[in-house]
């Protein structure tokens, strides 16, 4: 650390040293993950066939019910 900086000062220089830091590390491991999921995964999925859904009809309205009297 520099004695001719104000504290502050160096301790901003070193949080945004930090960030910056640990955003290139993150950068690294997920183009690693993708790398690696790559190896993993099959080349082409297989298509799954896409059946159609049936329509549900409406159900049958009941007779009405006799009044009682």
């Amino acid at each position: 650390m520099d004695d001719e900086q104000p504290v502050l000062e160096q301790m901003t220089d070193i949080l945004a040293d930090a960030a910056h830091t640990t955003t290139e590390a993150a950068k690294t491991a997920v183009k690693k993950v993708k790398k690696a999921a790559r190896k993993v995964m099959p080349k082409k999925a297989a298509r799954k066939s896409r059946k159609k859904k049936a329509v549900k009809k409406a159900p049958k309205k009941k007779a009405k019910k006799r009044r009682r009297r």
